[in-house]
């Protein structure tokens, strides 16, 4: 298609503006060539007529289709040029607040003036290990690409930063080191990163200085070499330097400044260390007064030099070397201040005792009079003399200013050298990643030598750049196998040729430095007469003779000559160095070590060092004045040398581009200046890159994407099951020039411009079915009032037509069945006939082919004989042959064997004579015969040994046998108890019938009753009513107080209760920090364990080498040393002599001694938390008691004297029981005679006197309670006592007759204060009858709620047993339905509970006395062993009452204890046990063990079986803790280890759930409460190992299945794509999908289900997987533009949804799951709501409740339409959406983190399985453990 087709009615194009550079307008009608004026349309309403060039007649830039704006990479627009560029950019970061833009390879990264959050280490996680098109283009992606492929290419990585100064160079190449930082690592424990990022402070105190463009700008190049190791850890690095800025030293512009470090010192100039300097303010030096600017907005110098001084501290620059640093900078200072005084032209002079000079001399530690003199005067030699010659003040000033210059760059140079050696590395570096920080093209209104040398190496890096970009774009072409054709690119090294060629302006340059007499104008002249109209790229400026221009690749740039021989010199008198390399100060002359060295020009860089990547060179043998030759090299040609060594380490590196714009040149933060951009643009060469690729075909689709994308243009036709056919023949169709793309073998190539003309194709073919669809709902529309005309006319013709047709139905019935009748009749003839012929024809045929096969098998038998006859014929032959040929053969064998016989038998006779070989022969035998015999014997005995083998074998065979039989009849005794328990159950069930009838009629009591206070109440009314007419006023007066009392009570209750619920919310909030900070510690420390570990390990490796001789060879034992099993404290001592591995097992204690202290620390704090909690409850009781006090005092008075008196007896009872229980604990300590027990310092002794201290105070806060209700009790009684006498009848009349009498007496008042007393006591007696029916109440309500419990609860392990499988269903639910009957009969028999309560206190009494008794012997017997002593208390447990009543114990030697952790933990398949055994098999066996040890007071085997089986399980999950059935299992077992510990501890709290039998279960010696802390940690460092599993598992498969799989097939539109490719959103082959997603949840859910973890467990491990998924999807989600459309939040709602129906159907929606995924749902409707009006934004803001604001902010910038009819969010709506949530308090970190895991906790579940019941199967091995 000819592009003049594009230019139609309507169409867009950029046209040319002085102001904004370029300006969008509008085609008012088409285009046709030889026109001469387009009619356009500008957006501010206004029509121009746009005049074409008459000369190339180039039509103006024709704009990208709205869709395509706001690319994250440029190449990506179909029409790539300047204006598209540009706007694209400026789209991005003026709407979308985005700085960075891909450019194909280059990131273009543009200042926003502004601190942004997208820096943080959760953004750099979040871009670690993805690919470069996937994620929003960023500096990090840029790092992780380099990172990448310096990895996976085994190449070394180069990241070029380049731009103006103020674009951002120096902070893009810091994060790009940060993120290297982060990411890697260091390989040791140097922080090498740290000291990598620490070197940034140094650098740019000493290089970057403020200038009028940057606040910040670095004023050198440098090249930052980062290396790795094999494992890509950071071990060092090295930095090289380019062309310091020394000018700035001596002179800075208006509102300029010298570099930062002289500012900083004299900012801190008043600290006491820094007296000695003599510094002041910075307006007081001539060196930082120049510029008038010696502040920064908003920089702090003192501060800055505190960063500085910390940063030289952290990399290792002694104390004294940085004074020494700071006092060379400081005399610099003070050298400036030096001045001149002029005796004549030539000659000058120093005032004498100048203080300047005097400071800085005194600072240099040199001679006074010496430096005076020479600064003064300069040695001239000559061929045959020296002479000194006085110098002018102008040379004096200048030569004083070359000197702080040098002092300056040498100072620089050692400080380079100094960071170089500490961030230099001993380990062999495998590669590194260099990063560039150099500055930009530059060109001012005066250019000198600093920007020819800038604009030179801009040169030379632009060249390298170019060929990349060729390269890459060839080599794209070629994997597509598409034919290459050169594309024309600029080359700029005529440019470069014209700087450094031979006789180019460099080498002119140093000639005319080398000149006696050489200046500035005559160099000039060189340059004109060589170069001028000569070369096209040199021109002359037509007014000046002292200036030269030169066509770079970016602009034209005029250079003045003026300064370039001086500052390329660097001239520095000679005397003047001598003088301060004599300095007694010792750092002074290592600076000027260099200049006595002679440095190769191969190997000079301006620090001095060799680069980390490069091998030094050889150093150079001449003679001695080859030094101060050398030193002399002018600073073009070390420039020069220096760059061609930068140009060689990039070409041997893989380079990385950023490119730095400036916006503006005032530094607002977001504003666009487009003459600024499109400047930087051209001279970066982004514009060249955007050439380049227009050059060849820019855009590129795979051809997936353009079927998706295209679709509507094709017809059904044209649809092929091969996609790459079917978009060849529909693009031959679309577009007729072959030439504009080109088909390769993944991807379609278009030239530019032809994605737009798609586009529009796409736009008109979707516009035109919109008005197909309009056309025909309008023709509907018509169409239905035409049928309604029609109906009447068609009504009558129906009625005639109907008659009509009938009769012709009837026609054509008739002819119908004629037809039928012919044609049946055919048939029958037809068929007959064919029936007769068939049959003869069948007849002969049979004959006929009988006949020819009869014939056919005579002849096959004949010749089936002859080839027999012929078979046996030539067998006979061949025999008879090979029988004459034996018989021959053999004949001449027995002659020649005959001959060699006899030959032989003439020997033999020889020998036979003689005596010796007989009896040699003889012996022989002898041996032999011997031999044989031992042979026999061995086989006899072998023949024993098995035969005892057998008989032993035949007896395990019967004693199993016997034992199966016993099992089976004790099976069925069980089934017999069992009918008997049911009958039992039956019985109980009865008796609850019984309690209930009870009940009612209790009830029943309780009405009649309270109909009797009813009436009681009545007739009390009856007996008052006459007073209450008198009484009105004051009633009306009480009420008022009541009332306004109530409301104050009301109040304070609200407010207490508030505050209640606060300080509750408070309680729970800091209850989960301190859980989660209590579980990240024990992750630390879990972390730093197994780093000891590892170092131990690998110290062993490398210190103890194997000796031979010494190899462990039992086949028990574990081969890796390392993972020995570590045993208690008793153990140690007994096997030391026989182990090597003490630093292992010498470690365990002190593990479990810390474990146990912070376990003691967490209990404290647990339990002084429930004091608290307690003495707030009671606070609040007692304030609730006294409100309802101080409410009922003025209405009992009797009442009250009642209640104390009843609460004094109560007390006095209390204070009695707390005597006994005191003087008990007493007697029980001094019982005790065990010295472990009752030391002072032991845990028993502690627990006992803490107990005994708090006896003692509730006791004396019981006496006081005592002592203050008695006093109050006599007070009321002296207070009540003449009013009873008077105010206590209640008989009807005498009231009566009182009053009559008090009337006359006028003591009205008196009778009435008594009739108030009556009815106060009253409405006491009422209070008190309602009381107790409300606490009846309660009772009831409480009985109900605990129905409801158990109703839930079996509901809750009904859902358990179905996820069961078949046969582990049918025992559980049994199970289950024993312990719910068991359950309902624990109310009725709480009596008989009560007394086996007493029974077995009463039982361990006697058990502790015996055991005291015991001890008290073996105290007393000094010569017993301890194994005697462990050995007595088992000695009754060998003889069991009853051989088949087991106690639920195992027992085990304890020399088999490494065997049995072995066994059931080392060496356990959690696959085998999981399927095969009941879940927590493993925990079931460890805990009978231990109940066993505890049954047997064995303390010691106790404790190492423990200890032995918590580092059992760490070793288990150290070797394969990435398997996620393994974490699981172990997970699962420990926690029912808990859990078990628990249950049967024989506290009141766990045994409530328990049976009877499981109660005498319990332990019954120790208290395991320590261990159980240390196991709950052991199980929260599990639950952290599962968690960082599954977010390995699940990690690679989050993005994928949730934002890029497109699930909902063709909602989500492809849109084009640049050189970074993103991952497509259709689904390959090796692809993860949300199914994926899923079957890896159902994988964790029933591998977690077989292993029988808990259910709450499993709820909070859910959840915290659906967080993971939630964060990782969204975090993506805000760092892709791609993925924020309309079409995308419906995948990603539809994703979640299907999510949600997984939980269903788990039965998993309460676990809190969802609520995790409520930020992913609600930006998912962020991106679907409308986003225009404010209440739109009003709904939003109410919606988005989960985000934060920077989340909701980013979002709506990045939503990108995929199609045109959708609308981009406005810059004003998003404003609106930032005003109205600014007041809300959330955090300003945007992305939410994926690493955090929720603290989890382990409710107690008791097993209903019974111990005695479990059977150890043969498969784990345990035979040598017997069960009790």
């Amino acid at each position: 298609m000819a592009a003049s087709e594009l230019y139609t009615k309507f169409a867009r194009v950029w046209i040319p503006d002085p102001e904004e550079v370029w300006k969008s307008a509008e085609l008012l009608k088409d285009y046709k060539p030889g026109d001469k004026v387009l009619l356009l349309h500008l957006e501010d309403g206004k029509d121009l007529e746009y005049r074409l060039d008459p000369k190339t007649e180039e039509l103006p830039h024709l704009r990208n289709p709205d869709i395509l704006v706001g690319e994250n990479d440029l190449t990506a627009l179909s029409y790539l040029h300047e204006p598209a560029v540009l706007h694209n950019l400026r789209v991005r970061f003026i709407d979308s607040k985005l700085i960075y833009t891909y450019c194909g390879i280059v990131l273009v990264a543009i200042n926003p003036y502004e601190q942004l959050p997208i820096y943080g280490e959760d953004i750099i996680n979040a871009y670690s290990g993805q690919n470069m098109g996937d994620m929003d283009p960023h500096i990090f992606a840029v790092a992780e690409e380099a990172y990448k492929q310096m990895a996976r290419d085994e190449r070394n990585q180069s990241i070029i930063v380049s731009g103006e100064s103020g674009a951002g160079k120096t902070v893009s190449a810091k994060y790009a080191m940060r993120y290297f930082a982060t990411v890697s690592g260091s390989a040791s424990e140097a922080n090498v990163e740290e000291k990598v990022l620490a070197s940034n402070p140094i650098m740019e105190s000493i290089g970057n200085a403020k200038t009028t463009r940057n606040d910040n700008s670095s004023r050198f190049g440098k090249y930052i070499e980062i290396g790795f190791d094999k494992r890509y850890r950071i071990i060092g690095a090295n930095m090289r330097t380019y062309l310091l800025e020394k000018s700035r030293v001596v002179f800075q512009a208006e509102e300029e400044r010298n570099y930062h470090i002289f500012y900083q010192l004299c900012a801190s100039a008043k600290l006491p260390e820094f007296k000695m300097l003599r510094l002041g303010d910075a307006n007081n030096f001539h060196y930082t007064k120049q510029g008038g600017s010696p502040v920064i907005e908003g920089v702090d110098d003192a501060t800055e030099m505190a960063q500085t001084r910390q940063a030289c501290t952290l990399l290792g620059i002694s104390e004294s070397y940085q004074m020494g640093i700071f006092r060379i900078l400081a005399g610099i200072l003070h050298l400036g201040n030096v001045g001149f005084t002029s005796r004549d032209s030539d000659s000058c002079t120093i005032p004498p005792k100048h203080e300047p000079l005097s400071i800085f001399c005194d600072l240099m530690a040199v001679d006074f009079e010496e430096m005076c003199h020479w600064l003064c005067h300069r040695k001239l030699a000559t061929a045959t003399e020296t002479y000194i010659k006085p110098i002018s003040k102008l040379q004096a000033t200048n030569a004083r200013d070359a000197l702080a210059k040098h002092i300056y760059a040498k100072l620089f140079n050692w400080i380079v050298d100094h960071v170089n050696q500490v961030l230099h590395s001993a380990v062999k570096q495998h590669s590194f990643i260099g990063v560039l920080d150099i500055y930009g093209f530059e060109t001012f209104e005066i250019n000198s030598f600093e920007q020819f040398c800038i604009n030179y190496a801009n040169e030379k890096l632009q060249q390298q750049f170019n060929m990349h970009v060729f390269k890459l774009e060839q080599e794209e072409y070629m994997k597509e196998q598409i034919p290459w054709t050169l594309i024309d690119f600029y080359d700029n090294q005529p440019c470069i040729n014209l700087i450094e060629s031979k006789l180019g302006i460099l080498d002119l340059l140093d000639e005319e430095c080398r000149m006696p007499k050489g200046t500035d104008d005559t160099w000039a002249q060189k340059l004109y007469n060589t170069h001028l109209n000569k070369c096209a790229l040199f021109e002359k400026p037509r007014l000046s003779n002292k200036a030269f221009i030169i066509q770079h690749f970016a602009d034209k740039v005029e250079y003045q000559c003026e300064g370039f021989l001086e500052k390329n010199k660097d001239t520095v008198f000679e005397e003047q160095i001598k003088v301060l390399k004599s300095s007694k100060f010792k750092m002074l002359p290592e600076l000027f070590q260099d200049d006595e060295k002679a440095i190769s020009p191969s190997s000079a860089t301006s620090s001095g060092r060799t680069p980390l990547s490069r091998t030094p060179a050889k150093p150079t043998k001449g003679r001695p004045g080859q030094a101060a030759k050398e030193h002399k090299k002018t600073v073009g040609h070390q420039f020069r040398n220096s760059l061609h060594l930068l140009m060689e380490t990039l070409n041997a590196t893989t380079p990385h581009y950023v490119r730095c714009i400036k916006p503006n040149d005032f530094k607002f933060p977001f504003t666009f200046d487009e003459k600024r951009a499109v400047q930087q643009l051209r001279a970066c060469g982004v514009l060249e890159t955007i050439r380049i690729s227009a050059a060849g075909f820019p855009s590129r689709w795979t051809y997936q994407e353009f079927f998706s994308r295209y679709r509507v243009l094709m017809k059904q036709k044209d649809v092929l099951s091969e996609r790459k056919q079917t978009c060849k023949n529909v693009l031959e169709k679309l577009i007729l020039d072959k030439d504009k793309y080109q088909f390769g073998k993944t991807k379609i190539f278009f030239r530019a411009g032809q994605v737009a003309y798609l586009e529009k194709l796409r736009a008109d073919k979707l516009r035109a079915a919109c008005i197909r669809i309009q056309k025909t709902i309008r023709g509907w529309l018509l169409r239905k009032k035409y049928l309604r005309m029609r109906k009447a006319a068609i009504t009558v013709q129906r009625y005639a037509r109907g008659h009509q047709a009938r009769c012709y139905a009837k026609f054509l019935r008739r002819s119908k069945a004629a037809t039928i009748i012919q044609k049946y009749w055919r048939m029958y003839v037809i068929r007959r006939r064919y029936k007769i012929r068939r049959t003869a024809t069948i007849v002969l045929q049979s004959y006929l082919r009988g006949y020819l096969a009869r014939n056919r098998y005579r002849k096959i038998l004949r010749e089936h004989k002859a080839i027999i006859i012929q078979k046996w014929v030539r067998g006979w032959l061949a025999r008879t042959c090979y029988k004459r040929s034996m018989h021959a053969i053999i004949y001449l064998q027995c002659c020649f064997r005959r001959m060699m016989a006899k030959r032989e038998l003439k020997k033999l006779k020889i020998e036979a004579r003689s005596v010796e070989r007989y009896k040699k022969l003889h012996i022989g035998m002898e041996n032999k015969i011997m031999q044989l015999q031992r042979k026999v014997d061995e086989q006899n005995k072998d023949y024993k040994c098995l035969m005892e083998k057998l008989t032993n074998l035949e007896g395990i065979y019967n004693s199993e046998t016997e034992k199966l039989r016993s099992d089976l009849e004790r099976l069925h005794l069980s089934e017999e108890e069992a009918k008997i328990a049911t009958g039992r159950v039956l019985s109980l069930q009865e008796e609850i019938a019984k309690l209930r009838k009870d009940l009612e009629q209790t009830q029943c009591e309780k009405k009649s009753i309270e109909e009797c206070a009813d009436r009681y109440k009545q007739e009390t009314e009856q007996l008052v009513s006459n007073l209450k007419e008198e009484n009105t006023l004051l009633k009306q007066e009480k009420e008022a107080l009541n009332h306004l009392i109530v409301e104050q009570a009301k109040e304070m209750t609200e407010t207490m209760e508030k505050k209640l619920i606060e300080e509750t919310k408070q309680l729970e909030l800091d209850l989960n920090d301190e859980r989660l900070r209590y579980q990240n510690l024990l992750n630390e420390f879990s972390r730093l364990e197994e780093r000891y570990d590892d170092l131990k390990e690998e110290m062993t490796l490398m210190v103890n080498v194997p000796k031979p001789g010494h190899r462990r060879t039992d086949s028990t034992h574990s081969s890796n040393e390392s993972e020995c099993t570590f045993s208690s404290e008793i153990a140690e001592t007994e096997d030391i002599p026989s182990r090597t591995e003490e630093p292992s097992e010498k470690k365990v204690p002190l593990d479990m001694s810390l474990f146990l202290k912070l376990q003691k620390r967490v209990t404290e704090l647990e339990q002084e938390k429930q004091v608290m909690q307690d003495e707030l409850d009671h606070k609040e009781e007692q304030v609730l008691r006294s409100k309802a006090k101080e409410e009922e005092r003025p209405q009992i008075r009797g009442a009250e004297l009642e209640y104390e008196s009843l609460k004094r007896q109560e007390l006095e009872s209390e204070n009695k029981k707390l005597k006994n229980e005191l003087n008990e604990l007493r007697k029980a300590l001094s019982e005790k005679s065990a010295p472990e027990v009752t030391a002072p310092g032991a845990p028993a002794y502690r627990v006992l006197m803490e107990q005994l201290t708090s006896v003692s105070e509730e006791l004396d806060v019981r006496k006081e309670e005592v002592l203050i209700l008695r006093s109050q009790l006599m007070s009321q009684k002296e207070a009540i006592q003449p009013k009873d006498d008077k105010n206590t009848m209640t008989d009807s009349t005498i009231l009566l007759e009182d009053v009559q009498k008090m009337k006359d007496k006028g003591e009205i008042a008196q009778a009435y204060i008594g009739l108030k007393e009556t009815n106060r006591l009253l409405e006491s007696q009422l209070q008190s009858q309602k009381r107790s029916h409300e606490n009846e109440a309660e009772a009831l309500r409480g009985e109900i709620q605990s129905l409801k419990e158990e109703n839930n609860r079996q509901q809750q392990l009904l859902a358990q047993n179905l996820q069961l499988p078949p046969e582990a269903r049918i025992e559980a639910s049994l199970q289950h339905e024993i312990t719910r009957l068991t359950n309902e009969n624990l109310d009725l028999m709480e009596q008989l509970e009560k007394q086996d309560k007493t029974v077995r206190k009463l039982k361990k009494q006697l058990k502790v006395f015996a055991k005291k008794i015991g001890e008290l012997e073996v105290g007393q017997m000094e010569n017993i062993s301890p194994g005697q002593i462990i050995d007595e208390p088992i000695r009754p447990v060998n003889i069991p009452r009853k051989e088949k009543d087991f106690q639920g114990m195992l027992e085990y030697k304890k020399e088999d204890e490494q065997k049995l952790v072995k066994n059931l933990i080392l060496e356990l398949k959690p696959r085998g046990v999981a399927v095969n055994l009941i879940p927590g098999l493993p925990a079931y066996i460890l805990f009978m063990c231990v109940r066993h040890a505890d049954y047997l007071n064995d303390d010691q085997k106790v404790r190492s079986l423990l200890t032995s089986t918590i580092n059992s399980i760490k070793k288990v999950l150290k070797k394969r803790g990435d398997d996620f059935e393994t974490v699981s299992f172990w997970l699962s077992n420990t926690c029912r280890f808990l859990h078990c510990l628990k249950q049967y501890s024989g506290e009141e709290g766990f045994m409530k759930h328990n049976t009877s039998r499981q109660n005498e279960h319990c332990l019954t010696n120790f208290d395991l409460a320590e261990y159980r802390q240390v196991l709950s940690d052991l199980a929260i460092q599990i639950y952290q190992q599962l968690v960082r599993v599954l977010e390995n598992i699940l990690q690679p498969m989050i993005v994928s299945g949730m934002l890029e799989h497109e699930t909902i097939q063709g909602v989500s539109g492809v849109k084009p794509t640049g050189l970074r490719k993103r991952t497509s959103s259709i689904a390959d082959e090796g692809t993860y999908t949300l199914d994926s997603i899923l079957r890896q949840l159902n994988s964790f859910h029933s591998v977690m289900c077989q292993h029988g973890m808990d259910p709450e467990l499993i709820k909070q491990v859910v959840k915290q997987m659906f967080y993971i998924v939630g964060a990782v999807t969204l975090n993506n989600l805000l760092l892709r533009k791609d993925m924020c459309s309309w079409s995308k939040g419906m995948q990603i709602r539809y994703n979640v949804s299907q999510l949600e129906e997984w939980l269903r159907d788990k039965n998993l929606m309460n676990s809190g799951a969802k609520e995790t995924l409520e930020p992913l749902i609600q930006a998912a409707q962020l991106l679907q709501v409308k986003k225009k009006t404010d209440d739109d934004a009003e709904a939003i803001c109410s919606m988005c409740n989960a985000l934060t604001t920077a989340q909701i902010v980013k979002v709506l910038n990045l939503y990108t339409p995929v199609n045109e009819f959708e609308e981009r969010v406005s810059v004003s709506f998003i404003r609106t959406i930032q005003m109205r949530l600014r007041d809300r308090k959330d955090s300003p970190q945007l992305l939410m983190d994926a690493k955090h895991i929720f603290p989890v906790t382990f409710p107690f579940n008791p097993s209903s399985l019974a111990l005695e019941t479990i059977q150890i199967p043969a498969s784990l091995g345990l035979g040598f453990i017997s069960r009790v």
